[in-house]
């Protein structure tokens, strides 16, 4: 880091709290304004960290991105609304960080901007996935019968069956990450709900 960065990010504004308790309405309206800032760039940052998973073969077929862009395209050429594909786009998003609990993790990234469904949808889409698999790794195939209750069982399984374990068709032409991109902003342009939302400001 050059002087001139050093300087510049030494004159932001900053609050002037040591500990939390200490913070003023002053301290809080500036990180506020920071937050909706920082905020409004979410998809930017998903989108690129989705872009990890290209040429990340792990053994499959093809790459976790083309499996991604395949299983979303499939989901929007059976007329799938936008917040369910961009589910199916984003819901092994996880792989990269969350190498035991993947759905966990895409399931909290998207929950915020998806309906209750769909986020139940994402986040147990590994259990409903291992139907097609888990008996060839002396696990337990049936292990998604422990959620038969829920009302989303049926839609669940759906997605698994139609979009993604279908998804590893290495002559299958998907669209591209980028047709996607417009989606993707408009569905986590504004949250549906968050601990974190705030009130518009004036001139919003």
């Amino acid at each position: 880091m050059g002087m001139e960065q050093k300087l510049s990010h030494g004159a932001i504004e900053r609050a002037k709290f040591r500990e939390m308790k200490e913070g003023t309405a002053e301290d809080w309206a500036l990180i506020g304004g920071h937050f909706r800032e920082f905020a409004s760039g979410v998809a930017d940052r998903v989108l690129d960290h989705l872009k990890l998973l290209d040429g990340d073969f792990g053994g499959f077929p093809i790459c976790r991105l083309e499996h991604s862009l395949q299983t979303a395209t499939r989901a929007y050429r059976d007329g799938r609304d936008e917040q369910y594909v961009v589910m199916a786009l984003l819901h092994d998003i996880g792989d990269t960080l969350g190498s035991f609990n993947h759905p966990d993790v895409a399931a909290a990234i998207l929950k915020p901007f998806i309906s209750e469904e769909l986020h139940w949808i994402c986040q147990h889409h590994g259990h409903f996935q291992g139907y097609y698999y888990f008996h060839y790794l002396g696990m337990d195939r049936e292990s998604r019968e422990q959620f038969r209750s829920s009302p989303y069982f049926d839609a669940c399984a759906e997605f698994c069956e139609k979009y993604d374990q279908a998804a590893f068709d290495g002559d299958y032409e998907s669209e591209s990450l980028e047709f996607f991109e417009p989606m993707v902003r408009r569905v986590m342009a504004r949250p549906l709900a968050t601990l974190y939302k705030m009130e518009e400001t004036a001139d919003a």
